[in-house]
């Protein structure tokens, strides 16, 4: 560390803690008490209980958890695959086509969400493709907002393997496809698995593209939750809220042991 002495680590420790405290679980701490609280006049909640978790996991809301898990699996598988074959495939290009697919695949992430819901809206809303007003449109939108961490954590991975394996695979008479299949994608697995989890967790809150192209039928959860705090439903907002963290907290613990089990191979 750059900070030799007990004293100026420990002072760093705890700025760094109270800014985590202050940024990251005191409002998270709030939205769960919301979501348990019967009423909330004073300094704290009162009433604290679990009914409006159960109205969360019921109705409209519990649909839209499934749409929001759904929309974020697949968007993610399809955009896993995607990175990952432009990474494999950039990565024998020449520096400037190099270059110019990595610049490509950012852009997405470089712009408003918004604008991209719009331009997809527009750009699929007629023949041959018309893709407005069903879920396809939402599950790309979510696709083209989390390819570019796919593209990048897959091209970090590969700048990092040794291609010592591949040329001593290919030494010995294994073919192009062998080589991805038996070698490079296993090599790969554990950053395949963190794109795949960070995909599926971007997906889980992603809200301004989606508010521009979904329809009724495929509206997830950040949607409903959304509407509620426009219609001043706070409490119930806020328990929906926790639900969704805790669901994204869960497939993202699921990711991981299977990355584990990867990385362990």
């Amino acid at each position: 560390m750059l900070l030799w002495s007990p004293r100026s680590r420990a002072a760093v420790l705890t700025v760094f803690a109270v800014v985590v405290l202050v940024v990251f679980v005191l409002p998270l701490g709030t939205v769960l008490l919301a979501g348990l609280a019967g009423n909330w006049t004073g300094p704290l909640p009162s009433n604290l209980g679990f009914a409006r978790f159960g109205e969360a996991l019921s109705g409209e809301d519990l649909a839209s958890l499934s749409v929001s898990l759904q929309t974020a699996f697949l968007s993610g598988g399809f955009a896993l695959v995607v990175g990952t074959w432009a990474a494999l495939a950039a990565r024998e290009a020449p520096d400037w086509l190099r270059r110019a697919t990595d610049a490509v695949f950012h852009l997405p992430i470089a712009v408003p969400s918004v604008a991209i819901g719009l331009g997809l809206l527009i750009a699929f809303n007629s023949q041959p493709l018309l893709l407005g007003g069903t879920r396809w449109i939402v599950i790309l939108a979510h696709a083209a907002l989390v390819l570019a961490f796919a593209f990048s954590a897959v091209s970090a991975a590969l700048d990092r393997l040794d291609p010592a394996y591949r040329q001593a695979a290919e030494s010995l008479g294994a073919g192009s496809a062998r080589v991805l299949l038996r070698i490079t994608l296993p090599l790969l697995a554990p950053a395949l698995g963190a794109a795949a989890g960070l995909a599926v967790a971007l997906s889980m809150g992603e809200l301004g593209a989606t508010v521009m192209v979904y329809p009724a039928t495929w509206k997830t959860l950040p949607v409903t939750i959304f509407g509620l705090t426009d219609r001043g439903q706070v409490f119930q907002a806020a328990a929906s809220t926790t639900l969704l963290l805790a669901v994204t907290l869960i497939s993202l613990m699921v990711l991981g042991r299977i990355r584990g089990r990867a990385a362990l191979r």
